[in-house]
């Protein structure tokens, strides 16, 4: 058959496969689900380990953490499964916006009604009768990663016309503000989810870099006026005080400093390999709720620099994964998709270990797959179930690997 030949039998199969809905015997990114399936037992793991202790005083069980761990993970894999058989095109097509609205609407509540639930002095909750359920913030990721990508197909070369950047802008806005009035640091990798975005669909990215760069100055500039930025309400005082920690946690020891400093402590006496499994001295009262932000010093402590090294690796094959699935993308919702994902992963990753190793001042930012949190697991188990369908579709896919021209280069974003 030639080459002609072959390309227009790829492209009748291609269009034919946009109609579809379900897509069983299409590819399947093995490796990819492998990757997903060790995070989430790693996660389990070192969420039994680090909880043990506090689950046993506070419950009397020391498998609380563990077990309601295991059954959103459970339910966040089948989940995963089931969109990932579903015609990604239909999914953004026809769930996007009403995904949107209700991550828009749900964070109104929390912000401005009593289904808003403050723990730890941060509402941050959407709950029925003062029981918390889920964290609307996740679902605000996922619902500006589909937007997003959606807009940026639609739009084409218009991105980079005054137009598109406002409609993207406005669109992202939204929803981005409400978070902004309880959650600062996920405001901040939302902004930079989307930035990045349309730096990858752009054909000027030189302005994009520019931008990010004046938002990091922005952020880091909060370093000097803090005060001022409490003062004009920008800035709330425990955020001020967080940065106060980070800049000498040791003058705070006693109080928002204690956590970063036992976080320290306990990498420092992890050592290459470790104290082992289930010995770490600090998980016992130390580091408040080890199970959660903190849980990657626990497992430095445990299973050493060595343990830590597994883990980043692991990270690392699976954000290669979503780029080679970007890369084989049969059109540019499916390359969005994924970069959105590739991006969210990536900055959660890099801010959690940054926060733990204080070179950034606590952020209140998740470790994925690894710290204990429902709505974390679920709405990521979401967004590698639209990842695994894109996979799904590429049709006669070389599994090319990816490359930066391919992911960040003109031709890729702009021609699909």
């Amino acid at each position: 058959m030639s080459t002609e030949q072959n390309t227009a039998s790829a492209k009748a199969e291609e269009k034919a496969g946009t109609r579809r809905v379900f897509f069983i015997r299409r590819n399947t990114d093995n490796a990819l689900i492998l990757a997903v399936l060790l995070l989430v037992a790693f996660g389990l793991m070192m969420v039994y380990t680090t909880s043990y202790y506090t689950a046993q005083l506070k419950v009397g069980d020391g498998t609380y953490y563990l077990s309601r761990q295991a059954v959103i993970s459970a339910g966040g894999l089948a989940f995963m499964i089931f969109i990932s058989l579903f015609n990604y095109q239909w999914i953004c097509r026809f769930g996007t916006w009403p995904v949107y609205l209700a991550s828009v609407v749900l964070m109104a509540l929390v912000d401005f009604t009593s289904f808003g639930i403050e723990f730890n002095g941060r509402k941050r909750w959407f709950g029925i009768g003062g029981h918390s359920l889920f964290q609307p913030t996740e679902l605000v990721k996922l619902a500006l990663i589909m937007a997003v990508a959606f807009m940026l197909t639609k739009l084409k070369y218009k991105i980079d016309k005054l137009g598109g950047v406002t409609a993207v802008l406005a669109v992202a806005g939204f929803p981005i503000l409400f978070v902004f009035l309880n959650n600062l640091s996920s405001s901040i990798i939302l902004v930079a989810i989307v930035l990045i975005m349309m730096a990858i669909a752009s054909e000027h990215k030189k302005k994009y870099l520019v931008i990010l760069l004046l938002f990091v100055g922005a952020i880091a500039a909060a370093y000097f006026l803090g005060d001022w930025l409490v003062n004009i309400g920008l800035l709330k005082r425990y955020q001020l005080e967080r940065i106060d920690v980070w800049k000498d946690p040791e003058a705070y020891s006693l109080e928002g400093g204690w956590q970063v400093m036992q976080g320290l402590y306990a990498i420092g006496s992890g050592g290459f390999f470790g104290k082992g499994l289930g010995n770490s001295t600090q998980k016992l009262g130390f580091v408040p709720e080890a199970q959660n932000d903190m849980v990657f010093s626990i497992l430095v402590e445990e299973l050493g620099i060595f343990g830590a090294i597994c883990l980043i690796a692991l990270f690392c094959f699976l954000i290669y994964r979503i780029l080679v699935i970007a890369s084989n993308a049969p059109d540019r919702l499916g390359f969005f998709l994924c970069a959105g994902v590739a991006v969210h992963i990536s900055l959660q990753v890099v801010l959690n270990i940054a926060v733990v190793t204080n070179m950034i001042p606590n952020t209140g930012v998740t470790l994925p797959f690894i710290s204990y949190g429902g709505s974390s697991v679920l709405f990521l188990m979401s967004e590698f179930g639209l990842v695994l369908s894109v996979a799904r579709q590429s049709v006669g896919a070389s599994r090319r690997r990816p490359s930066l021209a391919r992911i960040f280069g003109r031709r890729n974003a702009s021609e699909r």
